[in-house]
């Protein structure tokens, strides 16, 4: 059933002032301009997560309120220091390109309190955009902040750590080690592995040498005019796939013989658009494409540095027509996505850096699907000293052109698809999820 965005409307909050945290030493770098790779400026967005808590040895007294956020932002101002470029802001250097200057004044922090316990506001996290400070004076993403965070207190003594970052200075992957290493800290616990800052190893190269087609970045008609679809009310609804519904998948994907094998998230991605494609009631010739966000980190020759500080993931597309994808077996759809994946080498990722240094990076979302998994995001491992979350997860609907793969909250080998839909579409898509 899809979930309305107002879900806590009847719930309040009220929100401190914000307040700036400082890294908590001097870190040499104020003023210093921090390189940003061309993967980085390609994503172009707020991402916004939240973490509850509901520690069983809290009785939510003021005292007690007083230290845990004293806890949290006092360990922020420590992890600063090794995080130096998040107490900076986005600025443009004289190339015109974006950077963050780091000016060293500090994460932003809000606290905030709500009038109800913990246990009433749910377990769709999506619908808890009011626990998440979203920087609302900013009016374009080189004015949104690297890192904004927000500590709601609840009546019963839980609480929820609401995190708003921008997407220029933090991937899925750089985010959960920049939390987690906030969390050892808060903790008492030096830093078992430093960051590694040195986004210059990333840089395009001189001359560029461009290897690839990159398709992922082409324009497509939209013959089916998609934006009328699009005038009509959108609707959200998180599709729960238990290991006997994956399995039903890969079988599926494989029966006719065209595949050996498939993994659990080339099934997966090829049905989800393949019946999105069927729900849209695209055109039979309408060109669509499959954009996956996939890891780069261990592609790269050598790969990444471990715990490398950067967007590190590469987009790879998948191109069909309508008509072909949704009349061909599951297996045709499937072997598209397994063919975009392979595509995903050193040589690939270094040519898309290049190509994105001559042609800038933006990307047509016209008759297009981007998926994203962040299933193996270590949204449980987070504790601050009161344990771990018993919820966590994204706080914002997914765009139009997006589908977001998430881990089951209580079974790990669920997995949760959260997908948007005008009304009218969102019906069949419905139908076409039950298998």
């Amino acid at each position: 059933m899809g979930i309305s965005k107002d879900y806590l409307s009847e719930i309040t909050v009220e929100r401190g002032e914000p307040t700036l945290v400082p890294p908590a030493e001097d870190t040499n770098n104020k003023d210093a301009f921090y390189f940003l790779s061309n993967i980085d400026i390609k994503f172009q967005a707020k991402v916004r997560t939240v973490y509850c808590f509901n520690p069983s040895d809290r009785n939510g007294g003021d005292g007690d309120d007083e230290v845990l956020v004293g806890v949290i932002k006092n360990a922020l101002s420590k992890v600063l220091v090794h995080y130096y470029p998040v107490a900076g802001r986005l600025a443009m250097d004289s190339e015109g390109r974006p950077v963050v200057d780091c000016t060293g004044e500090g994460a932003v922090f809000v606290e905030a309190k709500a009038d109800c316990g913990i246990e009433e506001i749910g377990n769709d996290t999506v619908a808890m955009e009011k626990l998440v400070y979203d920087t609302p004076d900013a009016k374009h993403i080189l004015e949104v902040p690297p890192l904004a965070a927000q500590v709601t207190k609840f009546k019963n003594g839980g609480f929820v750590i609401g995190i708003c970052v921008n997407h220029f200075v933090f991937d899925g992957v750089t985010a959960m080690d920049f939390i987690n290493h906030w969390g050892e800290i808060a903790r008492g616990f030096p830093l078992k592995v430093s960051p590694f800052l040195d986004r210059s190893i990333l840089r395009a190269r001189n001359p560029p040498q461009i290897e690839f087609p990159h398709t992922e970045l082409s324009e497509i008609e939209d013959i089916s005019n998609t934006n009328d679809l699009y005038t009509e009310e959108m609707v959200y609804e998180s599709f729960s796939f238990d290991l006997d519904k994956l399995e039903k998948l890969k079988t599926a994907a494989t029966k006719d013989g065209v595949l050996v094998k498939c993994s659990t998230f080339e099934a997966l991605s090829a049905f989800i658009w393949r019946s999105r494609t069927q729900a849209l009631k695209l055109r039979h010739d309408q060109k669509i494409k499959l954009l996956l966000v996939v890891d780069g980190r261990s592609k790269f020759d050598p790969p990444l540095p471990e715990h490398y500080f950067g967007n590190g993931v590469a987009l790879t597309s998948s191109h069909s027509t309508a008509g072909e994808l949704t009349e061909k077996p599951l297996s045709f759809a499937v072997e598209l996505v397994q063919e975009a994946i392979r595509r995903v080498t050193d040589r690939y990722m270094k040519s898309a850096i290049d190509y994105l240094q001559v042609n800038g990076g933006n990307v047509s979302m016209n008759a297009t699907l981007i998926i994203s998994s962040w299933t193996r995001l270590s949204f449980e491992t987070t504790d601050f000293g009161w344990g771990q979350p018993y919820l966590a997860g994204r706080t914002s609907l997914p765009g139009k052109e997006l589908a977001l793969f998430l881990s089951h909250p209580t079974d790990k080998k669920s997995i949760n698809v959260l997908i948007s839909f005008p009304t009218s579409s969102m019906k069949i898509f419905q139908k076409l999820m039950n298998i």
